[in-house]
């Protein structure tokens, strides 16, 4: 039969040592006490430093406060208490990781959330305030049996409240290597390539009336894609490096790719652009991982046509597919960030779909969205943290 389980509470004013008096007391009790979980925070030189230990019959509230006192905790704004909890407090449930981003996060948007908490019995055991700019993130780690129903309503709340939220299981396979892949055109870019394109040849009204309406899914992405090449036919082939010169980096762009080579991950692209005006690009970023269209150039001039098959909408998921095992990663490790209808079952396929800045119809076939200009909130996804991203500079 178990034994009891009490909580140790230390808290007050911290002073340096006071973690090495708890460890030490704790250890006193020797055979008798298991530690079995440990949490602190420390908020502007308070502490509350908690322990759970657990027994056989013979540990009592008495043994480990003689403990405690033996150590010489209490005291220059510290106390220490031992509180049985009972077996209905130590649930089997289990954890979910839930990020909350915004601009600034309210007590107002807090409370939608921890109420949803509430509603479904779930109960928030950690919150990690990962950053602090240039948008505010918190991750919380949540106790809860029905992770399918919590996930709807809190998916609901931040529609309703304003926040960009993503709800993932918890677990040491968040800092195991993943595969990032990200689309091109308005997402690692703020640009549409082709339109840069269009510009040059005087035909930018045309192929954004069916950029447009492919974007909404309106029409079919392969044939859009050979509709608007089409319109290029006769530019000379040094326009490309024309409007690659022109290309703008979504902000955070560089610092996504940069902390993600650094803290091991493996980035990506897939995109419905073209493969001769990304690959320098990437080249300099460091991304070696990229698929794109290929534009047909004869006698120095753009043909109007593509060469071999159109990366489309099943095209992009393929190729994340394909990617995840060269990497050597499974499917359920990969993160997958888009904004339009092609880029749905690549968002669909990883482990993890972001739909950054995208039409509702995008959002809809996501995990999460991201309504914020920053690339490099995608960061927060992955539990890296802005003093992790800012390490490095």
């Amino acid at each position: 039969m178990a034994g009891p389980t009490y909580l140790v509470t230390v808290s007050g004013r911290d002073r340096v040592g006071v973690g090495a008096e708890l460890w030490a007391a704790l250890a006193r009790l020797g055979e008798r006490g298991v530690l079995s979980d440990v949490a602190q925070i420390t908020i502007r030189g308070y502490l509350v430093l908690c322990a759970e230990v657990s027994g056989a019959d013979g540990l009592t509230a008495d043994a480990i406060r003689d403990a405690l006192a033996l150590q010489n905790i209490e005291g220059d704004g510290l106390s220490a208490s031992v509180e049985l909890v009972a077996a209905d407090q130590i649930g089997d449930g289990r954890r979910l990781l839930v990020t909350l981003l915004a601009p600034a996060i309210s007590a107002a948007q807090l409370h939608g959330v921890f109420a949803a908490f509430a509603r479904h019995g779930a109960t928030c055991e950690r919150i990690v305030h990962l950053a602090v700019y240039p948008v505010d993130c918190y991750e919380l780690v949540v106790l809860g049996s029905d992770h399918a129903a919590l996930r709807d309503e809190l998916t609901l709340v931040a529609q309703s409240t304003g926040l960009d939220l993503a709800v993932q299981r918890a677990g040491l396979h968040r800092r195991a290597k993943h595969l990032v892949v990200m689309d091109a055109d308005s997402t690692l870019l703020q640009d549409e390539v082709i339109d840069l394109l269009a510009d040059e040849c005087g035909c930018a009204k045309e192929v954004a009336e069916i950029t447009n309406a492919a974007m909404a899914g309106e029409i079919d992405f392969a044939e859009s894609l050979r509709q608007r090449v089409a319109l290029l036919e006769g530019l000379p082939a040094s326009v490309l490096d024309d409007v690659r010169a022109r290309l703008r980096l979504a902000p955070g762009a560089r610092t996504l790719v940069r902390t993600l080579s650094r803290l091991g991950y493996v980035p990506a692209v897939v995109s419905g652009g073209f493969v001769e005006v990304l690959a320098p690009l990437l080249a300099e970023l460091g991304v070696t991982l990229f698929a794109a269209n290929h534009l047909e150039v004869l006698d120095g001039r753009l043909t109007g046509r593509l060469v071999g098959d159109v990366l489309d909408r099943a095209g992009k998921a393929q190729a994340l597919r394909r990617f995840a095992d060269e990497v050597g990663v499974p499917l359920e490790q990969t993160v997958a960030v888009g904004d339009g209808a092609n880029d749905i079952d690549m968002l669909a396929a990883a482990g993890l779909g972001v739909a950054f800045n995208a039409p509702a119809m995008v959002r809809e076939h996501a995990d999460t969205a991201l309504s914020v200009p920053y690339l490099d909130a995608v960061l927060y996804f992955l539990g890296i943290s802005r003093e992790e991203i800012d390490a490095e500079l």
